[in-house]
């Protein structure tokens, strides 16, 4: 393992005595004597010990292990380079990449909505973004490993056996409406509302413990002093919806503004008070680029300013 100590500036002499082939002309135009070139190269072929230069007349050239061994210098000199070079544009508050997590139903309406209204703004053009999809637990132990640099997505108290609130931080975006998914067949089909208790009778396909709706639902049956008649427990929000259109149970699931109606109905429930917050998470004290502090705000004022401030909900 001495290859791990070798000094950059040495690889660097490496590279630009391979490029010339000339001693004293690689020293001058690395600005340094020609006996600190060759003491670099010397200790260089010593820690590989190989040959990398071979006399030829009065100049030298590249051995065939020499030529091999600049392939590789070359390329990890310019994945140097690149890193360096994207750790400054890390820096510019006008150029970044942001990983952004959220749940299935924030695809339908709000994440769109808000990147689509980022990026028009020609400060914000040159960021990008990287999006994954996922239920609240696994997409808040993703942010905890830095697989995210934001997260949209339920609150949750605890991440396995840690509490949240230690590493994450929680700001609240948005109120969603919970709704009742039926089949077009359904009795409760044509109703304008329905109260929690007429659910009762009802086989429910239910949100698995997996996800972050499965405290909320659990919620709403309790307020209403109703026991729900569980026939199955599902962790996404689609799947649930595909059960019920073929007449498998009714669900409660959150408003899904895109959902064709005309397969299942959703019907407001009206004397439900609890509604889903949306929280919007990230590392607490973790370094943030300045373009994800940027994006991070609009979200933040985004959803004041829609929804919040004008009592509106998805």
């Amino acid at each position: 393992m001495e290859v791990m100590k070798m000094n950059l500036k040495h690889l660097l002499f490496f590279k630009e005595l391979a490029r010339t082939q000339h001693m004293s002309k690689a020293a001058e135009n690395l600005g340094i004597s020609q006996p600190t070139l060759s003491y670099a190269i010397d200790k260089l072929e010593k820690e590989l010990g190989v040959p990398l230069f071979e006399k030829d007349g009065r100049n030298i050239k590249l051995t065939v292990l020499g030529k091999t061994y600049l392939q590789f210098i070359t390329r990890g000199l310019n994945e140097l380079d690149r890193g360096k070079e994207l750790l400054a544009q890390s820096l510019d508050p006008n150029i970044g990449h942001v990983k952004l997590g959220f749940t299935y139903t924030m695809g339908q309406q709000l994440i769109p909505e808000i990147v689509t209204q980022f990026q028009p703004q020609k400060k914000d053009q040159h960021i990008s973004f990287e999006f994954s999809q996922g239920n609240s637990r696994d997409l808040l132990k993703q942010l905890i490993n830095d697989e995210h640099d934001l997260v949209v997505s339920s609150y949750m108290p605890k991440i396995g056996e840690q509490e949240s609130t230690n590493s994450l931080e929680f700001i609240p975006l948005v109120k969603q409406r919970i709704m009742l998914a039926v089949a077009p067949d359904h009795p409760l089909a044509n109703r304008e509302s329905v109260s929690v208790q007429e659910l009762a009778t009802y086989p429910m396909i239910y949100f698995s413990k997996n996800s972050g709706l499965r405290s909320l639902i659990d919620s709403i049956f309790k307020h209403a002093h109703v026991k729900p008649n569980i026939i199955a427990e599902i962790e996404e929000d689609h799947t649930i919806v595909g059960f019920v259109q073929y007449g498998y149970g009714i669900a409660l699931i959150p408003n899904l503004p895109q959902l064709d109606q005309s397969l299942v109905r959703l019907i407001p429930l009206k004397d439900n008070p609890i509604q889903h917050q949306i929280y919007l998470a990230y590392r607490d004290n973790r370094f943030m680029i300045p373009s994800v502090i940027r994006f991070r705000n609009f979200i933040e004022h985004y959803c004041e300013a829609q929804f919040t401030s004008q009592n509106k909900m998805l």
